[in-house]
């Protein structure tokens, strides 16, 4: 009688890495990518009005906040797994509701794809914080942007078109993106993450690492660069569509000139070699850059080619950014802390889908569009000073051992 020795891979789950992170991301951003420059032009097509669009991505982004501070505390009932499968489900409910049309379901779809969107933000960031070593993040989020960038390129471009070939196409494929991510993340086993407590310690109370966070400067200089990146990104994804069309372009300008600025995402390998020792000088740059193209963009509205070329090449400096200006908060985290500081650094997202359109709102009651770009410009500017005061040597040693981290994935 033949005794059949059970498989390894059956009997204990391998431990993600990198690329298992990456195919995840790779497989989230199909589903938002190809929404990215749809949402903006169903929004106008729906209301016709700059600041009532405003005005409801506001309201989406007080509800998206909420969201991602009743996560951590939803945690503790619910296990880890279950909310990720949860934000995925309502990532594909979001895609049919707003396939529907009209002036009720789209800004519902909206905002259930956006909530979704949040959950499953805060449980993304604490599975990494889990499962990476700190000496490979820099190398986990370069590879997260790299695997992502063909969905975040080609997504933009594609539906728009899909759109005007038939409404619902590009939220029937985002659905079915949503699903590929689900079972993405099943198959890769992350379970519930890993459980970091001090030994006989008190489960602390739910609000509890809000006060930790507030008495660590770094934490909150590293969460502030993530927020007001965050809102450079959403003042181009939803304004520069809406401008093209204002300006007398076509639909498909919008989404062409997302696709070209998300393909600079596949220059994140080279930035990151550049990056090497030079983490506070990269995030500079990153500020510095998108702050004078946006302001260039601001005062040259009598071409409006320029104006967009111009935010185009703003975008590069975003995508700079997207590699290291989350890396101050990463890197300054506490083993003990990873869960809950992963649901305060996720709400940068939410803080930013406030701010950016509460800030538009009320300057596009006294001024046309391009100020909303001029204000985005003073906001990185500001940062970019903030981000001097950075220590020269931040993550030296950590981002020298990347490449021994790459090899061991």
């Amino acid at each position: 009688m033949f005794h059949r020795r059970i498989p390894e891979w059956l009997r204990h789950a391998p431990v993600p890495g990198v690329k298992g992170f990456a195919l995840l991301a790779a497989a989230e951003s199909s589903a938002r990518g190809i929404l990215i420059s749809v949402f903006p032009i169903v929004m106008y097509r729906t209301f016709g009005d700059v600041t009532t669009i405003s005005e409801i991505y506001l309201l989406i982004g007080v509800l998206s906040f909420a969201f991602a501070l009743i996560t951590p505390w939803a945690s503790r009932f619910i296990p880890r797994r279950w909310l990720f499968t949860i934000a995925a489900i309502a990532m594909m409910c979001g895609s049919v509701f707003s396939a529907q049309g009209g002036t009720f379901l789209v800004p519902i779809g909206l905002a259930v794809m956006t909530a979704g969107t949040v959950v499953l933000t805060v449980c993304f960031n604490a599975y990494v914080m889990d499962y990476i070593e700190r000496s490979a993040l820099g190398s986990c989020e370069t590879l997260r942007l790299f695997y992502s960038g063909a969905a975040w390129t080609i997504g933009p471009f594609l539906g728009v078109w899909l759109m005007d070939w038939w409404m619902p196409a590009p939220f029937i494929v985002s659905a079915l993106a949503s699903l590929i991510l689900l079972v993405v993340f099943w198959v890769l086993r992350l379970g519930n993450g890993k459980l970091i407590t001090r030994a006989r310690a008190e489960t602390p109370n739910p609000l509890a690492y809000l006060p930790r966070f507030w008495n660590q400067p770094r934490l909150i200089a590293g969460w502030t660069f993530a927020v007001v990146r965050s809102c450079g990104w959403w003042v181009y994804v939803v304004y520069l569509p809406i401008y093209a069309v204002e300006s007398g372009f076509s639909e498909q300008l919008g989404g062409i000139v997302l696709s070209i600025s998300n393909s600079f995402l596949f220059f994140t390998p080279l930035m990151l070699k550049w990056m090497r020792g030079r983490i506070r000088y990269a995030v500079r740059i990153g500020f510095l850059g998108s702050s004078l193209f946006f302001l260039a963009a601001s005062v040259t509205t009598f071409n409006a080619y320029l104006v967009i070329g111009l935010l185009l090449l703003a975008s590069l400096f975003l995508v700079l950014l997207d590699i290291s200006a989350g890396l101050p908060f990463l890197m300054a985290v506490k083993p003990s802390e990873r869960t809950d500081m992963a649901a305060v650094y996720s709400t940068f997202r939410d803080v930013s889908s406030v701010v950016a359109p509460g800030v538009a709102r009320m300057v596009l009651l006294i001024a046309p569009l391009p100020v909303v770009f001029a204000v985005t410009a003073c906001g990185l500017f500001i940062t970019a000073l903030v981000a001097a005061r950075l220590h020269p040597r931040l993550g030296n040693r950590r981002i020298a051992s990347l490449g021994s981290a790459r090899s061991a994935t």
